[in-house]
Protein backbone atom coordinates (compact mmCIF):
# COMPACT_ATOMS: atom_id res chain seq x y z
CA UNK A 1 0.00 0.00 0.00
CA UNK A 2 2.60 2.48 0.78
CA UNK A 3 4.74 1.66 -1.93
CA UNK A 4 1.62 2.87 -4.71
CA UNK A 5 1.44 5.80 -2.22
CA UNK A 6 5.46 6.74 -3.09
CA UNK A 7 4.63 6.52 -6.57
CA UNK A 8 1.75 8.76 -6.51
CA UNK A 9 4.34 11.23 -5.05
CA UNK A 10 7.10 11.06 -7.49
CA UNK A 11 5.49 13.50 -10.09
CA UNK A 12 5.58 16.20 -7.41
CA UNK A 13 9.57 15.83 -6.71
CA UNK A 14 10.69 18.15 -9.43
CA UNK A 15 6.73 19.45 -10.72
CA UNK A 16 5.84 22.18 -9.20
CA UNK A 17 2.07 22.86 -7.50
CA UNK A 18 1.37 26.88 -8.86
CA UNK A 19 0.25 29.06 -6.42
CA UNK A 20 -3.61 29.66 -7.74
CA UNK A 21 -5.59 33.12 -6.07
CA UNK A 22 -9.02 32.35 -6.94
CA UNK A 23 -11.44 34.94 -5.46
CA UNK A 24 -14.98 33.12 -4.24
CA UNK A 25 -17.47 34.40 -6.62
CA UNK A 26 -19.95 36.60 -4.59
CA UNK A 27 -23.50 36.62 -5.06
CA UNK A 28 -26.28 39.34 -4.31
CA UNK A 29 -27.83 39.35 -1.71
CA UNK A 30 -31.81 40.06 -2.06
CA UNK A 31 -33.84 41.51 1.16
CA UNK A 32 -36.69 38.86 2.83
CA UNK A 33 -39.32 40.90 1.14
CA UNK A 34 -38.07 40.30 -2.20
CA UNK A 35 -37.39 36.47 -1.64
CA UNK A 36 -41.05 36.48 -0.60
CA UNK A 37 -42.51 38.21 -3.62
CA UNK A 38 -40.83 35.52 -6.01
CA UNK A 39 -41.41 32.70 -3.79
CA UNK A 40 -45.41 33.94 -3.61
CA UNK A 41 -45.52 34.72 -7.33
CA UNK A 42 -44.04 31.32 -8.23
CA UNK A 43 -46.88 29.87 -5.69
CA UNK A 44 -49.72 31.69 -7.38
CA UNK A 45 -48.33 30.66 -11.01
CA UNK A 46 -48.19 27.06 -9.84
CA UNK A 47 -51.36 26.43 -8.45
CA UNK A 48 -53.19 28.57 -11.27
CA UNK A 49 -52.04 25.70 -13.51
CA UNK A 50 -49.87 27.52 -15.90
CA UNK A 51 -48.11 24.24 -16.26
CA UNK A 52 -51.38 22.83 -17.64
CA UNK A 53 -52.25 26.07 -19.76
CA UNK A 54 -48.51 26.21 -21.23
CA UNK A 55 -48.82 22.45 -22.24
CA UNK A 56 -52.65 21.69 -22.91
CA UNK A 57 -52.94 25.53 -24.63
CA UNK A 58 -57.26 25.99 -23.49
CA UNK A 59 -58.68 29.07 -24.40
CA UNK A 60 -59.33 31.81 -21.88
CA UNK A 61 -62.79 31.25 -21.51
CA UNK A 62 -65.41 28.72 -23.49
CA UNK A 63 -68.99 29.96 -25.12
CA UNK A 64 -72.54 27.50 -25.27
CA UNK A 65 -75.17 28.86 -27.52
CA UNK A 66 -78.55 29.25 -25.55
CA UNK A 67 -80.43 27.17 -26.82
CA UNK A 68 -83.96 29.55 -26.28
CA UNK A 69 -82.25 32.50 -28.04
CA UNK A 70 -79.42 31.34 -29.75
CA UNK A 71 -77.02 33.77 -28.56
CA UNK A 72 -73.62 32.71 -27.52
CA UNK A 73 -73.16 33.03 -23.52
CA UNK A 74 -69.34 32.90 -22.22
CA UNK A 75 -68.35 30.02 -20.00
CA UNK A 76 -66.17 30.41 -17.40
CA UNK A 77 -65.74 27.12 -15.70
CA UNK A 78 -65.36 23.52 -17.43
CA UNK A 79 -67.87 21.47 -16.20
CA UNK A 80 -67.73 18.31 -15.33
CA UNK A 81 -63.79 17.86 -15.67
CA UNK A 82 -61.62 17.96 -12.64
CA UNK A 83 -58.65 17.62 -14.67
CA UNK A 84 -59.58 20.65 -17.50
CA UNK A 85 -59.51 23.97 -16.74
CA UNK A 86 -59.97 27.56 -18.43
CA UNK A 87 -57.35 30.09 -18.46
CA UNK A 88 -59.72 32.37 -16.43
CA UNK A 89 -60.40 29.28 -14.29
CA UNK A 90 -57.02 28.73 -12.93
CA UNK A 91 -56.24 32.47 -12.60
CA UNK A 92 -59.14 32.72 -10.32
CA UNK A 93 -58.74 29.08 -8.27
CA UNK A 94 -55.22 30.18 -7.97
CA UNK A 95 -56.02 33.74 -6.67
CA UNK A 96 -58.17 32.31 -3.79
CA UNK A 97 -55.44 29.44 -2.71
CA UNK A 98 -53.23 32.47 -2.29
CA UNK A 99 -55.59 34.87 -0.65
CA UNK A 100 -56.35 32.07 1.90
CA UNK A 101 -52.43 31.12 1.79
CA UNK A 102 -52.19 34.72 3.05
CA UNK A 103 -54.44 34.82 5.32
CA UNK A 104 -52.38 31.75 7.07
CA UNK A 105 -49.28 34.16 7.04
CA UNK A 106 -50.88 37.09 8.51
CA UNK A 107 -52.74 34.61 11.36
CA UNK A 108 -48.66 33.56 11.48
CA UNK A 109 -47.89 37.47 12.29
CA UNK A 110 -50.38 37.94 14.67
CA UNK A 111 -48.86 35.41 17.27
CA UNK A 112 -45.86 38.20 17.61
CA UNK A 113 -45.43 39.55 20.52
CA UNK A 114 -44.09 43.06 19.27
CA UNK A 115 -47.62 43.57 18.63
CA UNK A 116 -50.22 45.39 20.32
CA UNK A 117 -53.40 43.58 21.52
CA UNK A 118 -55.45 45.93 19.46
CA UNK A 119 -53.18 45.18 16.28
CA UNK A 120 -53.02 41.25 17.20
CA UNK A 121 -56.92 41.14 17.11
CA UNK A 122 -56.99 42.66 13.53
CA UNK A 123 -54.80 40.93 12.26
CA UNK A 124 -56.48 37.76 13.67
CA UNK A 125 -59.98 38.63 11.99
CA UNK A 126 -57.82 39.86 8.87
CA UNK A 127 -56.10 36.38 8.85
CA UNK A 128 -59.45 34.07 9.49
CA UNK A 129 -61.36 36.23 7.35
CA UNK A 130 -59.29 36.10 4.14
CA UNK A 131 -58.79 31.90 5.13
CA UNK A 132 -63.22 31.57 5.56
CA UNK A 133 -63.72 33.52 2.44
CA UNK A 134 -60.88 31.66 0.22
CA UNK A 135 -62.62 28.50 1.03
CA UNK A 136 -65.76 29.31 0.74
CA UNK A 137 -64.96 30.63 -2.69
CA UNK A 138 -63.24 27.51 -3.57
CA UNK A 139 -66.24 24.79 -2.45
CA UNK A 140 -68.52 27.60 -4.83
CA UNK A 141 -66.05 27.21 -7.65
CA UNK A 142 -66.33 23.38 -7.16
CA UNK A 143 -70.26 23.00 -6.93
CA UNK A 144 -70.27 25.54 -10.10
CA UNK A 145 -67.44 23.03 -11.92
CA UNK A 146 -69.61 19.75 -10.63
CA UNK A 147 -73.20 20.21 -10.06
CA UNK A 148 -74.27 18.21 -7.18
CA UNK A 149 -71.30 18.16 -4.91
CA UNK A 150 -71.60 17.98 -1.40
CA UNK A 151 -75.45 17.57 -1.63
CA UNK A 152 -77.14 15.35 0.53
CA UNK A 153 -79.98 13.55 -1.33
Amino acid sequence: MESILQLFEVPFHFLRVPIVRLKTPTFPSFSPMLVFCFVFLTYFLVLSGIIYDVIIEPPSIGSSRDEATGSVKPIVFMKYRLNGQFIIEGLSAGMLFSIGGLGVIILHRSSQKLQSEKVRYLLILAGVLCVMVSYNLCILFLRNKIPGYQKSF
